[in-house]
């Protein structure tokens, strides 16, 4: 028997502090890669305003980034399983609203 094997029961020890367990809502995220690592800006628009402020940064190796993605996927397919399809417009293109600032007055 090899030593190195993990103990597949082992648990894991997860610590989540107050502040982050209240979350950063985010509705654009902006994703970059290099050979070496994805990056994933969250960004939280605001309509009507064509500036805003990156929340969090994820930095993430690419198997981490596909273990994610996966994830992500299955929870899709359980969510929608439970509550119906999630439907996405693709009118608006990759925003989540349209980017025109308000209208001058004189």
């Amino acid at each position: 028997m090899e030593k190195d094997k993990k103990n597949p029961n082992q648990q894991i020890n997860i610590e989540l502090t107050e502040e982050v367990a209240e979350g950063t809502y985010a509705n654009l995220a902006i994703i970059t890669h290099s050979q070496a690592e994805f990056i994933v800006d969250f960004v939280n628009m605001m309509p009507g305003i064509p500036k805003a402020k990156v929340k969090s940064r994820i930095i993430m190796t690419p198997q981490h980034t596909k273990r994610l993605f996966k994830a992500l996927k299955e929870n899709i397919i359980k969510f929608e399983a439970m509550h119906g399809e999630i439907v996405v417009s693709d009118d608006m293109g990759m925003m989540p609203f349209p980017m025109s600032g308000p209208k001058g007055q004189a």
